[in-house]
């Protein structure tokens, strides 16, 4: 806990202990558990009740947000019915003791996802997620621009190529990259806004969605057990298919696993997904809002590794993983970026 400055000093004060209920005088444990780009979690067991936590702390917002922790926290409490997802037990995003958000949520037990096995496991769990009602208690408006605490784009897929060109800025302006390279994302994000502006406005079934199913992001326990999904850092209020879109997307599946899933594979995902909502919800034009989703998330994940890449070359970086920056070079390849272009 060295490394976050302040951090030893937070989880002793009087605020944080009474609000989870840690008698005076318990001492605890903190081990470092997996870290993301932008959050580092420990976990530790609670001194009375005996339970595995997790302790989150957020070191910056991909949404812009000032209280990062406390979106998220949010959306988790939403989900909470589901069964699917961790649930959240303390969030401070106010920063005045520390200078990033806290959460502590439950500790859920699994492994990462396999795509070869376990589709339909993932499948059964986006669709209770999918499934839980949000529901503003005030009349629905159909152009808010959030619903029930969550941020809600009025068009998403020009939502999503909005990020796109937001994050490539950062590549596009570095002498790192690449002239090549430069013009050939441009070219693909030209062709993908060419796609969106032929899709009309989306006005049936939403939900809260995750918009970053990562193969890591799932605890798999095997069929008839308990399945998860974490890391809820950029929830929206949105179209059930742009969660499909990212977790079939190439650049979702060959981020951690090196898996591209094939057209049969994604076909047999999609109709164990409708199996599994069976009549909770209505998926009219499911499979043609899929097929612009899943060319839009490519562009999203090549967009947001270029942006990255360039990033982790920072100095003073708080969070760097090698592996992490070698796979973002591997999706700046020439051959993967091509490979992307001609299929989609």
């Amino acid at each position: 806990m060295d490394r976050i400055r302040g951090l030893k000093e937070y989880v002793e004060n009087a605020a944080y202990r009474d609000a989870l209920e840690i008698p005076e005088g318990a001492q605890i444990l903190y081990e470092p558990l997996a870290q993301g780009e932008y959050n580092i979690n420990y976990t530790f067991y609670h001194p009375v009740t005996g339970r595995k936590l997790v302790l989150r702390v957020n070191t910056g917002s991909q949404m812009h947000l000032a209280d990062q922790i406390g979106y998220e926290y949010h959306a988790l409490e939403l989900l909470k019915d589901s069964g699917r997802t961790p649930a959240p037990i303390y969030a401070d995003g106010s920063k005045e003791s520390l200078d990033y958000g806290v959460m502590v949520m439950e500790f859920l037990e699994g492994r990462p996802l396999d795509y070869r096995r376990d589709l339909t496991l993932a499948a059964e769990c986006l669709a209770d997620i999918h499934s839980v009602p949000i529901v503003e208690e005030s009349v629905r408006k159909q152009n808010a621009e959030t619903m029930c605490g969550l941020i809600r784009p009025k068009n998403p897929l020009q939502a999503i190529l909005d990020e796109c060109n937001e994050m490539v800025e950062t590549y596009y302006h570095s002498e790192l990259g690449e002239v090549s390279k430069k013009k050939q994302i441009e070219r693909m994000l030209s062709a993908g806004q060419k796609m969106a502006d032929e899709v009309k406005d989306y006005d049936g079934y939403c939900c809260c969605i995750n918009t970053e199913l990562n193969s890591g992001n799932f605890l798999i326990n095997g069929a008839g057990k308990p399945n998860y999904l974490i890391d809820w850092e950029k929830p929206l209020f949105g179209d059930p298919v742009q969660d499909l879109g990212h977790f079939l997307a190439p650049t979702t599946t060959f981020w951690k696993t090196d898996v591209v899933l094939t057209g049969e594979e994604m076909d047999g995902f999609v109709r164990e997904y409708k199996k599994a909502v069976g009549e909770r919800f209505d998926m009219t034009g499911l499979d043609d809002r899929l097929k612009i989703f899943i060319p839009v998330t490519c562009l999203r994940g090549i967009t947001w590794c270029a942006m990255a890449w360039v990033q982790y070359q920072e100095p003073g970086r708080l969070i760097r993983n090698e592996e992490t920056f070698r796979k973002m070079e591997s999706y700046l390849e020439e051959g993967f970026l091509k490979e992307i272009e001609l299929r989609f």
